[in-house]
């Protein structure tokens, strides 16, 4: 499996001890079954320095590079800086770089519009590479089986509500196939909470404590009927983990918990 990070976006390979991703492919993990997982940043200008080194440009593409060329070409055609990233996404899975390549995408507010630039760029060039690149990036989107989109949410009641309007935006308007729903974030139940807190003191701090509990339980069972009933998707529900920052060590329980329900099947 191979793991992209996106420049400017969250640092994947901290839990794996590396404080920053380069843009050729590192090896994170190795399993005892021989998986391995290996990860990879990608810049537009990197890029577009190893499109134009592929292109016989070598000699340039560097100078053009250091010199902000592609600042210059984002200000006069936006959207160019994304279909550059996504044009070596798609490279990627055309030469089969993995099993999977798992792309860590921009947050709502900047997804649509990041996946949105192969069909502004398409339309706007009649021809030549752009327009060629822009074609190539909306036939992989187009394929669901080359190409989904796993959208992540907390069980929130803005955050459910942004994710199901991003939904329906990227189907309409980018034609992209929806895959599950990831729910970060979710607290679990405590069995007999509720039962223990009818017979004790409501003053106590440890009893508000345990009434907070329970609210946010309840609010967030509510937010997961409403995405459930409004985006019918199959759901992935992932632990709260109590702790600042997530290290090897919730990553391996994040995976297990995700195993574990797709062993049981997406409901």
């Amino acid at each position: 499996m191979l793991l992209v990070e996106l420049e400017g976006h969250s640092n994947l390979g901290s839990p794996f001890g590396h404080d920053r991703l380069p843009y050729e492919a590192v090896t994170l993990l190795t399993t005892k079954a021989g998986g391995v997982l290996r990860g990879r940043q990608i810049t537009p200008d990197l890029a577009l320095q190893e499109y134009l080194d592929a292109s016989g440009l070598g000699r340039v593409s560097s100078r053009l590079v250091r010199s902000g060329a592609v600042e210059v070409v984002a200000t006069a055609a936006p959207g160019i800086r994304d279909l550059l990233a996504l044009g070596k996404i798609r490279q990627l899975e055309q030469r089969r770089e993995a099993d999977l390549i798992v792309v860590d995408a921009p947050a709502a507010g900047h997804a649509v519009t990041f996946l949105r630039a192969p069909t502004g760029l398409a339309t706007a060039a009649s021809s030549g590479p752009v327009r060629y690149q822009a074609e190539q990036v909306l036939e992989l989107f187009g394929d669901a089986s080359r190409c989904q989109v796993v959208l992540v949410t907390l069980p929130e009641e803005a955050p459910v509500t942004e994710v199901i309007e991003t939904a329906f935006s990227l189907e309409d308007l980018v034609g992209l196939h929806l895959g599950p729903v990831v729910v970060n974030s979710c607290w679990p139940a405590i069995d007999g909470l509720d039962a223990a807190l009818a017979r004790r003191d409501a003053t106590c701090p440890a009893e508000r404590a345990a009434r907070y509990r329970l609210d946010r339980i309840a609010a967030q069972t509510d937010e997961l009927a409403r995405l459930r009933a409004e985006l019918p998707l199959p759901q992935l529900e992932l632990p709260f983990l109590f702790t600042t920052a997530v290290d090897r060590a919730g990553v391996d329980q994040l995976a297990d918990v995700l195993v574990e329900q797709l062993d049981r099947g997406l409901g």
